[in-house]
């Protein structure tokens, strides 16, 4: 057998990318670009109409659900400066946002030095290079800033006194996003995790002027907002293609449905994706051995990923038992979007996502460490993640085009935008990117062993635990964190040589392999990407590598007593680091023993 990672079966992958075509997709994304998603609306209900048709032409089993989670609407806002010349702006307010329920505030502007984004990365960092607002007397003021009105960066105006915070967008277009870092519709735990006072966001050049006179000296406005946030009733569609060998075992497709505006590259193009994926799919359902789960989510874009997180509360236990993988599709077919740059798959998925983006389209792809974003809901499961996007603008066009980073739409930056309609979309570059999703999907339902090595997950952790070791130096020691990795990394060369020695004789012995293969999972995916328990969800924010670890970063520059209590927060995640070890390797070498 070869590595896990490289299996194929060059004759069927031919046969599924000769039959796909690109005509039921641009069918589809015609049909969106007169749809305003907005999650949970009529138009929404239409796309779903729509996909649910041509399920039902082709025989594709699927389920639509209608939970109730929270969702957000911006509305109407308003901003002017007072006085006998005062000048009106065209601004918008955000997702979550508190709501001044269209009654004008007037204050005076104050400017909060901040700076944009540099890249993908920075735009989910937490820390932003704002200028500390406790520096500033902000009472009554509203506060003026570079940035985006989206997550946690407005957070840290909770305490200011302020009455509103304007953001000031880096381009023409204002993009419109979300002010919640509650990841889904939230728990006990989770409330509160709003910004305590009205978001506002203006473009670029408006913005600017704005700041000027902010400068020049006081300089009073008014303005007012209108957010409908409600429990809402959403749709989650869900297709299933039955596997033929191991119909229990499944890989989950997925993508958000809703959308800002008609949103065609963010995410008509991936609906497309998902919808032609399960034509093809359907027509060869006999010669799959998993079961294909298809889903299209709403409330990504207004319930901070609340669809793909109530599937994942919903469905957890099969998803625990059963899941070997998932698969999101965000933002494919992009126009100029050429190139395979910062891909993002986990360590254990690199080799079979490389092996897919290079055998469908002949390129080959950089990878990034996968964000918390883009309905990756399942990282508390511990479930092994490939791609969100995929083919993107190459950086020196970005450059040449005077781009600023975005999130979506293969980096043009319509993305968010009312200009996102039919002419972001490609039929070209979305034909070669449905055609590597179909591989890395045939390849994960086909393989007879998972196609994820954790041999790699388990070097990337390694690496990780050292790098803490060298900040927290002396202070700390994850002596005992290195020496469970040596036993476990021992286990999997002898785990993974006897899968390539001798192969799974049979559907029973490659079950019994597969089993190990997502216990593995479920321990080292919890482990590298979340710390607040396998059956809740982080916060909406970036998070560092193993991060329950990350608390060593500041032993160095704390005092005595703040280095005891960082010393007895990492000895209790250092006790769940090493059980997660120890039951991984229980698993394989059961598996080895026969037991």
């Amino acid at each position: 057998m070869p590595a896990v990672g490289s299996w194929k079966d060059a004759a069927l992958d031919a046969r599924i990318l000769d039959e796909i075509s690109i005509d039921a997709p641009w069918a589809l994304i015609e049909r969106f670009n007169t749809l305003h998603r907005l999650s949970g609306s009529a138009d929404e209900a239409e796309a779903v109409d729509y996909i649910t048709g041509r399920l039902s032409e082709w025989g594709v089993q699927h389920t639509v659900h209608h939970p109730k989670l929270l969702i957000s609407w911006p509305g109407p806002t308003t901003l002017r400066t007072t006085g006998p010349n005062g000048k009106s702006y065209t601004v918008k307010t955000v997702s979550f946002s508190p709501s001044t329920n269209g009654e004008e505030l007037v204050g005076e502007l104050a400017y909060v030095q901040g700076r944009e984004p540099a890249s993908l990365r920075d735009m989910f960092r937490t820390e932003t290079g704002r200028q500390p607002i406790e520096e500033l007397d902000l009472r009554g003021k509203i506060v003026i800033s570079e940035g985006r009105g989206m997550g946690a960066r407005n957070l840290d105006l909770a305490a200011s006194g302020a009455l509103a915070a304007i953001m000031v967008n880096p381009g023409e277009r204002i993009h419109e996003g979300i002010a919640t870092n509650s990841w889904g519709s939230p728990d006990l735990r989770s409330l509160g995790r709003t910004p305590a006072i009205p978001i506002i966001t203006i473009n670029n050049p408006d913005g600017r002027e704005l700041i000027e006179l902010a400068k020049q000296g006081p300089v009073e406005i008014a303005f007012s907002n209108q957010v409908d946030t409600a429990w809402r009733e959403i749709p989650i569609l869900v297709a299933e293609i039955p596997g033929a060998l191991v119909p229990e075992e499944f890989v989950l497709l997925h993508g958000h449905l809703d959308s800002w505006h008609v949103g065609i590259g963010d995410n008509a193009t991936g609906n497309a994706t998902l919808l032609e994926i399960a034509r093809v799919f359907q027509a060869n359902r006999d010669k799959l051995a998993r079961t294909l789960r298809i889903a299209w989510w709403s409330g990504h874009s207004h319930g901070r990923y609340a669809g793909s997180t109530w599937f994942a509360d919903e469905f957890a236990i099969d998803l625990m038992e059963n899941c070997v993988s998932h698969i999101n599709c965000d933002s494919p077919g992009c126009r100029w979007a050429t190139v395979y740059e910062d891909v993002m798959w986990m360590p254990e998925a690199e080799e079979l996502s490389r092996a897919a983006i290079r055998d469908a389209v002949g390129q080959e792809a950089t990878t990034m460490r996968p964000l918390r974003a883009g309905d990756n809901s399942f990282n508390n499961l511990g479930i092994s993640l490939y791609f969100m996007g995929s083919s993107w603008m190459p950086a020196e066009l970005m450059a040449e085009k005077g781009y600023h980073p975005v999130a979506g739409c293969g980096g043009n930056i319509a993305w968010h935008t009312e200009d996102d309609t039919l002419e972001i979309a490609d039929p070209e570059i979305l034909l070669k990117d449905i055609k590597i999703y179909a591989l890395a999907v045939l390849r994960s339902l086909n393989a007879p062993v998972h196609p994820l090595d954790y041999r790699a997950a388990v070097a990337d952790i390694r690496g990780h635990v050292e790098s803490y070791q060298e900040a927290a130096g002396s202070a700390f020691d994850f002596g005992p964190s290195l020496a469970e990795l040596d036993v476990l990394q021992a286990a999997l060369a002898e785990f993974y040589g006897a899968l390539e020695a001798n192969p799974p004789a049979d559907a029973a012995a490659a079950r019994a392999a597969n089993q190990v293969q997502r216990s593995l999972a479920r321990e080292l995916v919890g482990l590298s990407f979340s710390q607040d328990g396998r059956f809740r969800q982080d916060t909406a924010r970036s998070y560092p590598p193993l991060p329950e670890y990350q608390p060593a970063r500041q032993l160095g520059a704390a005092d005595d007593g703040l280095q005891q209590v960082i010393a007895v927060d990492l000895t209790r995640a250092q006790n769940r680091f090493q059980w997660a070890c120890r039951e991984a390797r229980r698993d394989v070498e059961r598996f080895l023993t026969g037991g």
